[in-house]
């Protein structure tokens, strides 16, 4: 967010002119000492004692100081500066962490000389040493910048050291649930508060989070899918043409598919066990798959769903499945499906016919880039967006239904335009429903994309944003037509008051706002 200030240029002749000066603020989740408000508050009472008139405002909020990456008015601050743009000729910032705790001080440095080399000096108002390019300055500085990336690092520690402990103690760390299991909310003491839906969380910091066995006859079909794979020998793609023959869902509300039968057969949890710690992503640099002896485990956190055998004669014929081609063989397969995709992902060479599975070529090759690089596929793109895509497109239908029944459900009505897939609502007001696909930045910050139709010029669009994985609505955005000056929005998870105020949760209110009440009581 950058906000411009005016100002009053028509003050006393005998007043010394004010120096030019842009503040900028960043706020995390770490301390509240480190609000915007009072960073501005420490920031503008060191702007009047020293004779700076602030004139524009840079403010990032609830943005991680590791990187300048998702740090947008940073970077339009660097941006303004390095162009020549800037009409100021100093930045104000709170101290040395606000600037960035980065994991190299060199960094730090160097945004700090970038800068200096465009003849703009770089306050920190709460520090003790003053900024002024001397030696004793800099070597405190640089201790600073040191001492900000450090206690990033110390803090992420401590983190992982609890979020291990919460495994140990069998306590869930994220992720969806899955078919056939659902998340229950526990307070401080182990008691039972209610079963979480898809996309809730919790917001007790002193609640916690188990597994536990869903619907009955979800538990079956489960139990059913491994007796078919293991005892009666049918392949993944059988069980899930079973499925869905019979119309039964997957967790996603979408139909089976081969790597979605796959994925229930090789997950621990279904045998009762927490584990944690697969892959890391530390300090947001980069995503590390770990070896299994580092991985958390608590086994038997809750009741398995199947037996440990049974589990384990499901894992073994996987196993063996690729065990029995040699790696020119399973090699070979992976080539001939890279030649028919022009592609190559994880789901890709989960949906492919009697082959191996790509946990198979992970744990093969040390990794699928490797595998990859030994087929002559080095992507120099993340392709996974076009599976995802093509996922949201099949989800959308079930998304438009459900808003549909929670219109109906209040009272309302809703009509569907099969032409356009746009709602007229109580005959008054038409919707427009789109989905919008999250994508990581390379710092681990999340951002959406939203295309609009604007040939519909719907009266509302109902904006679903998912989830780093791209299987749950993480949010909803209600967003009057009036609101919408662009075709296309780029969201970040932060987006101002112009924004966010209309974000939701859920779609409770919107349905709440359907409901007809007689017109007496009204009245």
């Amino acid at each position: 967010m950058v906000i411009e200030w005016r100002t009053d240029k028509d003050g006393p002749d005998d007043e010394r002119p004010l120096k030019r000066a842009a503040e900028y603020v960043r706020m995390s989740t770490d301390h509240q000492k480190y609000s915007t408000d009072n960073q501005t508050a420490e920031i503008r009472a060191y702007a009047e004692r020293r004779g700076f008139e602030i004139v524009r405002t840079y403010a990032d909020e609830g943005k991680s100081g590791l990187s300048i990456d998702g740090r947008d008015s940073f970077q339009q601050l660097l941006t303004d500066i390095q162009s020549g743009n800037a009409d100021f000729e100093a930045v104000l910032v709170y101290d040395v962490s606000r600037w960035g705790r980065f994991q190299d001080p060199n960094e730090s440095a160097h945004y700090a000389w970038l800068c200096k080399s465009a003849g703009i000096a770089l306050h920190f108002c709460a520090e003790q040493v003053e900024n002024d390019g001397s030696m004793g300055s800099s070597i405190v500085t640089t201790v600073k910048q040191v001492m900000a990336g450090e206690y990033s690092r110390e803090l992420s520690v401590k983190v992982f050291k609890g979020q291990c402990r919460l495994i140990t103690l069998g306590f869930r760390q994220g992720g969806p649930p899955g078919f056939g299991l659902r998340r229950m909310l526990v307070d401080e003491h182990g008691q039972h508060k209610g079963i979480l839906d898809r996309g809730e969380h919790k917001s007790i910091a002193t609640d916690r989070v188990v597994l536990v066995q869903g619907p009955d006859e979800e538990v079956a079909i489960v139990r059913d899918i491994y007796r078919r794979f293991v005892d009666e020998q049918q392949t993944e793609r059988q069980i899930a043409d079973w499925l869905n023959a019979q119309g039964i869902m997957s967790d996603l509300e979408r139909p089976w598919s081969r790597g979605a039968i796959h994925q229930i057969l090789i997950n621990d949890k279904y045998a009762g066990h927490n584990v944690w710690g697969r892959t890391s992503f530390k300090l947001k640099t980069k995503h590390v798959r770990n070896d299994p002896s580092k991985w958390i485990r608590h086994d038997q956190a809750f009741p398995a769903i199947v037996q440990q055998d049974v589990f384990d004669a499901a894992r073994l014929i996987i196993e063996q499945r690729s065990q029995r081609l040699s790696d020119e063989q399973m090699l070979a397969l992976l080539a001939d499906i890279f030649a028919k995709n022009g592609t190559l992902s994880g789901l890709i060479i989960d949906e492919c016919e009697d082959g191996p599975s790509s946990s198979a070529y992970q744990s093969r090759f040390g990794s699928l880039l490797r595998a990859y690089s030994l087929v002559g596929y080095v992507p120099d793109h993340d392709y996974r967006y076009l599976e995802i895509n093509r996922a949201l497109r099949r989800m959308h239908p079930s998304i438009v239904k459900s808003v549909i029944e929670g219109v109906c459900a209040a009272g309302g009505t809703a009509i569907q335009n099969l032409e356009n897939d746009t709602l007229l609502i109580n005959e008054e007001i038409t919707a427009s429903i789109v989905i919008a696909r999250c994508k990581l930045t390379r710092g681990g910050n999340r951002r959406w994309k939203i295309r609009l139709d604007e040939s519909l010029r719907p009266d509302i669009t109902i904006c679903v944003r998912m989830d780093e994985e791209n299987m749950h609505a993480h949010d909803y955005y209600i967003l009057p037509h009036m609101t919408l000056a662009e075709g296309v929005l780029r969201l970040a998870e932060h987006n101002g008051l112009s924004l966010d105020a209309f974000r939701y949760e859920s779609l409770d209110g919107f349905f709440a706002l359907a409901e007809r009440a007689p017109f007496r009581r009204a009245a």
